[in-house]
């Protein structure tokens, strides 16, 4: 495809402004970037002779981000179901991982995550796993914008020995990537119960001196906030305060046990959340207060959480899940309607990862991170209101087009650039070592 060119659509939803719906516009599209936003006509007269991506049954949103995922879990889908969270871990993820994780694991993952994310109309994710050179290298292969944890726990894995050497894998890994445009970095302490009072006051002086965000589990399940006040006398949220660890940067990911206090606390610093609803519902977590939340002012963000939770890294069915569990968790048919469940899903994503200059909106100057849903078929007929569709009846199926930084991803349905017999054989290959061993009850703490 050319450097140049417009993409037609019926309708364009480009987040901001808020609640703006276009009919019949195009998106110019130049060197990576929105040149312009403007009426069909408009366009044709002021790029005359560009090559044009016609979309005559389509609306043109941004391309989704998921703000929290372990996109190398993908390899472990389906390997333990219907377990709660800590048990799961305990017995079949954590001994898994001691025996699999590697770098060729990462990267192999990775790919296989990118490859469905790309698929499903998303552009963005942040990642938090070991091994993130292995990641990166994976997402940037698949042509992905991706931002990086730089994790750190307090115990030694494969990939590092103790919190210091985490941090200093990770930083390194963001200097020699500084500047790329499709890379970006968050610190990645894994949990409050995981992570130790000094290394979070370390993390909280990194992200002073960096700017970076912060993504963090928090406010998971009841049994971590009780564990916190029965170790450290205080709710985890208190125990970040007062490590230094509040404020615009934060990621709170999943944050599903909160005091109305916490959300008044979270609003108050500018935090964000990572709310991951069908993670939360499949490990019986509980029900995060988003419709409070997002009435409070915090930026809420939408994630899949990693493949072994989930089981799928799809955000369309985020958007879905999030918008109706909101409404019956709040009593009120108001709550996260659909204009709100898309901003979840693309520009809050973006503001949360420090992103929202470059990506999750149709605006000029940003990045031509662009995906396409055709809004045709029984299921989708008639269409009233595209936003209403894209949240309640499309899903990723429904996805035709993907544009990174202006570079097709997928056309026509077709994912560009990812060898899908190859991933399919490295993924046999994986599924057989998986299987070689069954997994012991083996307790020890590690990523999740």
């Amino acid at each position: 495809m050319a450097d140049s060119f417009l993409i037609r659509a019926r309708w364009i939803v480009p987040v901001e402004p808020e609640h703006a719906l276009l009919e019949d516009h195009a998106v110019a599209v130049s060197d990576g970037r929105i040149e312009a936003l403007l009426p069909a006509a408009e366009a044709a007269r002021r790029f005359p002779g560009r090559p044009t991506v016609e979309l005559a049954e389509h609306v043109l949103i941004p391309g989704l981000v998921n703000a929290h995922t372990h996109a190398a879990m993908a390899l472990l889908r389906g390997i333990a179901d219907d377990l709660p969270l800590m048990r799961w871990l305990q017995e079949y993820i954590w001994p898994a991982e001691t025996r699999h994780a590697s770098p060729q694991f990462v990267h192999d993952g990775t790919l296989l995550a990118c490859a469905e994310m790309l698929r499903g109309g998303v552009t963005c994710f942040n990642d938090m796993y070991y091994f993130p050179e292995a990641a990166l290298e994976a997402a940037l292969a698949a042509g992905m914008r991706a931002s990086l944890g730089m994790i750190v726990i307090e115990f030694p894995t494969a990939y590092a020995s103790d919190p210091e050497d985490y941090l200093r894998k990770g930083l390194a890994l963001r200097d020699r990537y500084a500047g790329h445009p499709l890379a970006s970095f968050c610190l990645a302490p894994h949990a409050p119960y995981t992570v130790s009072d000094a290394t979070f006051r370390e993390v909280a002086k990194l992200c002073a001196e960096l700017g970076v965000p912060v993504h963090v589990h928090v406010h998971e399940t009841l049994e971590e906030v009780e564990r916190s006040v029965l170790e450290h006398g205080v709710r985890p949220l208190e125990r970040l305060r007062r490590l230094g660890l509040l404020g615009p940067e934060l990621i709170a990911v999943h944050a599903v046990h909160l005091a109305p206090e916490e959300i008044e606390l979270l609003a108050r610093h500018g935090a964000s959340v990572a709310h991951c609803p069908s993670s939360n519902l499949k490990l019986a977590s509980g029900f995060a207060p988003v419709a409070q939340l997002a009435g409070a002012g915090v930026n809420v963000a939408l994630g899949t959480d990693g493949a072994a939770s989930n089981n799928r890294l799809d955000v369309f069915q985020e958007m879905r899940t999030c918008a109706m569990l909101a409404k019956a968790a709040a009593g009120d048919a108001e709550a996260m309607p659909a204009h709100a469940a898309l901003r979840a899903a693309t520009l809050a994503g973006a503001e949360a990862l420090g992103l929202g200059e470059r990506t999750g909106s149709i605006v000029p100057g940003k990045a031509a991170d662009l995906t396409a849903v055709r809004l045709a078929g029984p299921e989708l007929s008639p269409c009233h209101d595209p936003v209403s569709h894209l949240v309640y009846a499309a899903g990723r199926e429904h996805v035709t087009h993907v544009w990174v930084e202006g570079r097709p991803r997928v056309l026509d349905g077709v994912l560009q650039g990812i060898d899908l017999m190859d991933l399919d054989s490295r993924c046999k290959l994986w599924q057989n070592r998986l299987a070689s061993r069954p997994v012991s009850a083996t307790r020890r703490t590690s990523e999740k």
